[in-house]
């Protein structure tokens, strides 16, 4: 595709009517430009007199004029003050020589005869492609490949003082590209500032820099246009701030600016940030201030701000005050060229002695700093004409600080004296409360009420890991003990899920009023499973004691209990063989141990299917020991007036002769693993008159077979 014809425009001139002495850069606007926006391969050049303008007509690029030399640039093409890109920054041409072309081998080249003659070779291509070199609308000048379309080399890859929307600022291909300020408010040579992106882990966050070392950080991003100590929604302008991590040697930011939702348009025809060369971010187009460094300078610690290092004469609230006034202890002048006002005050602050500088500088172009001594100041009303000076402003007097100091001391004496007495207090009363949980428990335990709980003797341990629980937090984890919580109903009384704070379900029985044996069978619980640990034995959590109101806290069995599954018709059909035969043998471990291997041997006298819960994966626990009783050592049976339990499950000797012992529970658990096998209930098998349960249907059975 052949290049855009580049056409040349007469010169025009254009005379300055106002003279603005705090312009950024005095540079003459050229007389002509060019028509296009492309550079060609041995097409006309760009000079003092040719420039090339964006299709939208924002941005510029040429040569313009300062007391320094000329300099290449781009520039909004109506602000005439001020470059956003500079190609030679640190070496400006002398005259108006400076010529900037494509050249037929492929090599963007800028070249002057000013001050010797020389060529700066911006980019060469060794491939001998068919170039071009464009101007495009967001302000970035680049060089292309014409048949493929690759872009080989871009101002965005070399910011200067300014950060584009679109210009990638951190680590690019192991480069890492920041925005440097100029040097002072007319010299565009590299300043005391730099805007980076500092992606270390842990850090990850934008970063100034005064000559190297760290001046401001914004901290952590915490939205597109927030970070800790930077707000990017600003009155006119809301900027979104965007990471990407592109591989370990890549990981940089870009942003994009739109107007806030108060504006009648969301769409910015221009924005740009610069790095001023005080240390001040603004934004271009609006003159939006987005970050005032100037309040870092000095020890300021607030908004992400670094303290300078500094001697013993420098105190908390120094800093540097701009005032019309005289100094009369006399001053000092440093001449360096490559001073700016900032590091004068970098300088005046490390010097005791140093009491202002002068805004003015040494030299012509306002480089080099001018030091007078502190103590000789004398403050003027503010007036034009008047010198002014940067001041270094005391903070607090040192008897101001020492009563701050003691004040301080003294909070911070009262607040830990506090601290420690309410740490105190806390300690003995959870001690107070510990007393009481193991006095409670050991009263409960002693009580004479009927059982024989105390033969399990004491193994010196009186909590047995038993938590009391308040009666709120049971009515919380019950919703107030709620119908569509309760799980079923013994002779104990009823039983409720629950659920604590911590989120753990666990199962409430609650001692009826109108039980007779309840507080029997709350304490022969509270006795007997607390020192039973078996995982075929249900788990005691605690217990809640609330005036009238007993209540026990039992770990929560998803499944609930046995009967719920054999006797149903369409539950039943998750059981099979193996589950079944899994079932029976957990049962009988859990029988095995408490007549057997349990320090005590322990007859449950109401082992039933009901009683008989199961776990998430259907593991069964023996539960409701309130009618549980301990034999001695050497004691094989016992006898009782009043016998208890659940008839069809009850041995007959128990039964018609109130005698019981571990074939009791055998009985019993032969009863289960009929129903268990069968799925049929033991009562009323077959409704004769009398009816025949199924142990005798059983029994008959086998009678005839034999």
């Amino acid at each position: 595709m052949p290049a855009a014809q580049i056409r040349s425009r007469a010169t025009r001139k254009r005379t300055l009517s106002i003279f603005i002495p705090t312009v950024l850069l005095l540079f003459s606007i050229p007389s002509s430009s060019l028509a296009a926006n492309t550079l060609t391969q041995g097409g006309p050049a760009v000079n003092s007199s040719a420039t090339l303008v964006s299709p939208n007509g924002l941005f510029t690029l040429g040569f313009r004029r300062s007391a320094a030399g000329s300099y290449l640039g781009i520039w909004y093409i109506n602000a005439t003050s001020s470059f956003f890109w500079i190609a030679n920054r640190d070496f400006p041409i002398r005259d108006e020589s400076g010529s900037l072309s494509l050249d037929q081998d492929g090599t963007l080249k800028l070249t002057y005869s000013g001050g010797g003659g020389a060529a700066v070779n911006l980019y060469s291509d060794s491939r001998r492609r068919r170039l071009i070199a464009t101007l495009d609308d967001t302000g970035n000048f680049a060089v292309s490949d014409v048949d493929s379309g690759d872009s080989l080399w871009q101002s965005f890859d070399s910011p200067t003082n300014a950060w584009f929307p679109g210009m990638k600022l951190g680590l690019v291909s192991g480069e890492n590209r920041k925005v440097t300020s100029w040097l002072t408010e007319s010299i565009p040579a590299a300043g005391a500032f730099t805007l980076e992106w500092d992606p270390t882990a842990g850090k990850e966050e934008l970063v100034m820099k005064h000559r190297g070392v760290t001046f401001w950080t914004s901290g952590k991003q915490l939205t597109p246009n927030r970070f800790t100590n930077l707000d990017l929604r600003l009155q006119r302008v809301n900027y979104n701030v965007s990471r990407v991590v592109a591989g370990p040697n890549s990981d940089y930011l870009t942003f994009r600016a739109s107007t806030n939702e108060y504006s009648s348009t969301n769409q910015l025809s221009f924005t740009v940030v610069r790095l001023r060369y005080d240390g001040v971010v603004e934004d271009v187009s609006t003159r939006i201030v987005i970050l005032q460094s100037e309040d870092c300078h000095g020890n300021g610690t607030e908004n992400g701000c670094r303290r300078w290092d500094g001697p013993d004469c420098r105190r908390s609230g120094d800093g540097f005050q701009i005032l019309w006034g005289t100094f009369s202890l006399g001053q000092w002048v440093d001449g360096n060229s490559n001073m700016s006002i900032s590091d004068c005050k970098e300088q005046c602050w490390r010097n005791c002695e140093c009491g202002g500088i002068s805004l003015d500088g040494v030299n012509r172009n306002g480089t080099g700093c001018r030091y007078f001594r502190s103590g000789g100041f004398v403050q003027l009303p503010n007036q034009e004409g008047e010198d002014r000076y940067h001041v270094m402003i005391a903070g607090e007097s040192q008897a101001d600080t020492s009563n701050a100091s003691r004040i301080k001391w003294i909070a911070v004496s009262v607040t830990a004296a506090v601290a420690v007495l309410i740490f105190a207090l806390c300690i003995l009363w959870f001690q107070r409360r510990c007393k009481l949980r193991e006095r409670l428990l050991a009263e409960l335990m002693a009580t004479n009420a009927p059982s024989d709980g105390d033969e399990m003797g004491d193994d010196g341990d009186q909590s047995h890991n038993l938590k009391i629980y308040s009666a709120a937090s049971i009515m919380i984890a019950t919703d107030s003990f709620s119908p569509q919580n309760k799980l079923g109903e013994g002779g104990f009384g009823p039983v409720y899920k629950g659920k604590l704070s911590e989120g753990r379900e666990v199962a409430v029985k609650r001692l009826s009023k109108r039980s007779d044996q309840g507080l029997v069978e709350f304490r022969n619980e509270l006795v007997l499973i607390a020192k039973l640990q078996h995982r075929n034995l249900v788990k005691l959590l605690g217990c809640c004691i609330h005036g009238e109101e007993k209540m026990l806290v039992y770990e929560y069995m998803p499944n609930k209990s046995l009967d719920s599954f054999i006797f149903d018709e369409t539950k039943r059909v998750q059981l099979d063989w193996n589950k079944r035969f899994n079932i029976i043998e957990g049962i009988a471990q859990g029988l095995l141990y408490l007549h057997k291997y349990s320090r005590v041997t322990i007859i449950h006298r109401d082992l039933k299917v009901s009683n008989i819960l199961l776990d998430e994966n259907l593991n069964p626990k023996i539960s409701d020991f309130g009618m549980a009783r301990i034999f001695k050592t050497n004691t094989s049976e016992a006898n009782t007036a009043k016998p208890v339990g659940t008839y069809g499950y009850m041995s007959p000797e128990y039964a018609i002769k109130g005698t019981f012992s571990t074939k009791s529970d055998v009985f019993s658990f032969g009863v289960m693993l009929l129903e268990i096998v069968s799925g049929k209930k033991n009562y009323n098998l077959i409704p004769l008159d009398p009816p025949i349960d199924l142990v005798e249907y059983v029994s008959y059975e086998l009678y005839s077979y034999y």
